[in-house]
């Protein structure tokens, strides 16, 4: 049994996962890679093998093949997986892993594709023990454990409200973007999903968590303006505050694009939501997903000219604080490494003890946050006026 397995090694992202590892892992650290197609799979070994660095083994496994699924769960300890969009290719690791009671992270941002895992596998994973974390990349990392972060400077026992402010310079992945696309497609789908899981979760007793937010000027110190953002990224937020009770007794996020000018603000309204509405429309769909070819991905140069910027306003018991969490290319870069320190997490590091569907923040926690800023993004923390 190998320590971690990366299912989809020879896709773009995954490729950029398979080198973080292999430059990073544990000197006595033990891996695989695995997917479809044997050859494609030997040429990321062999491109890993030409620098000098550990090989890993190849494991095969297709998405139409259950028994190699389950094959592949059952030699690994973490399985990390690149294959998306989710919502048509991720559902078979997801079962694998939970059947076989092993630690599960992805990069997913899809809340229809995490909603129908809960639905079908949290009680499954409860009962094996295994831990299923979605979103271990820019959706939803730096959202998650920042507010984390964030509310452990401030003050314990009392309302918190926090208000996050995302800017971002990037160019993302053909499987971000139809990712997306499908999303928008499938709306009465994804508020379906949303509404089963909410009747069968339930709430936390004693205690209120709320979400939310408006388009308007943003919360001081920021300087702008903040629009709603209806992502993935807030539902993580809220699901870590319902579990842990250092969040309070009233918890309340904000989640919100940033724009600095009236301008910014008015150009990007329009093309949002044309592009969210024309995903609506079959032909107009198809069009848009012709747009950016599967496997398409920006150079080393566009990557390295990429950042994001996440502000994070948080206020509680007569105390205000802005956090700052900082990093490279978002799309890629930040997102092939915050995966891969996902999984080395799960594998090495003394975690509490969770199991199911769960998240990074209730998962993995300040040890997580502790090897991001270790690996080069920055969190950090000031108290306002």
């Amino acid at each position: 049994m190998v320590d971690i397995t990366l299912f989809g090694a020879t896709g773009f992202t995954g490729g950029l996962t398979a080198d973080y590892l292999s430059v990073h892992l544990p000197d006595d650290a033990t891996w695989a890679i695995a997917g479809r197609t044997r050859a494609k799979l030997e040429q990321v070994a062999a491109r890993i093998a030409a620098t000098g660095r550990e090989v890993p083994e190849i494991v095969v496994a297709d998405l139409a093949d259950p028994a190699s699924m389950a094959a592949m769960a059952a030699g690994t300890r973490v399985l990390i997986s690149t294959v998306g969009p989710y919502l048509e290719h991720g559902e078979p690791a997801v079962k694998a892993a939970a059947e076989a009671g092993i630690d599960y992270v992805d990069l997913t941002g899809e809340p229809q594709f995490v909603d129908e895992m809960w639905l079908k596998y949290h009680e499954t994973a409860v009962a094996t023990g295994a831990r299923l974390v979605h979103a271990c990349g820019f959706d939803s990392i730096p959202y998650d454990l920042g507010v984390l972060y964030t509310v452990d400077q401030l003050p314990t026992g009392v309302p918190l409200t926090v208000r996050g402010y995302i800017r971002a310079k990037a160019t993302f992945s053909a499987g971000t973007y139809h990712s997306a696309l499908g999303q928008m497609a499938q709306f009465r789908q994804s508020q379906a999903a949303a509404k089963q899981r909410r009747a069968r979760e339930g709430r936390p007793t004693g205690r209120r968590v709320r979400g939310g937010a408006k388009v308007g000027r943003a919360v001081e110190p920021v300087k702008g303006f903040g629009v709603p953002l209806p992502t993935l990224d807030p539902q993580i937020v809220l699901r870590s505050a319902r579990a842990l009770e250092r969040y309070g007794p009233d918890f309340t996020y904000e989640h919100h694009a940033h724009f600095k000018t009236r301008r910014m603000l008015a150009l990007a309204g329009p093309v949002l939501a044309a592009v969210a509405v024309g995903a609506q429309v079959p032909p107009v769909r198809a069009a848009l997903l012709r747009f950016k070819a599967a496997g398409d991905g920006p150079s080393e140069e566009q990557r390295a000219k990429s950042w994001f910027t996440l502000t994070l306003v948080g206020e509680g018991g007569g105390t205000k604080v802005v956090t700052t969490v900082r990093g490279g290319d978002p799309g890629y870069t930040e997102t092939a490494k915050m995966l891969s320190e996902s999984a080395m997490c799960l594998a090495y590091d003394e975690l509490p003890e969770v199991s199911g569907q769960t998240t990074t923040a209730v998962a993995m926690g300040s040890a997580l946050i502790n090897r991001l800023q270790n690996s080069g993004i920055d969190f950090s923390t000031t108290v306002a006026d």
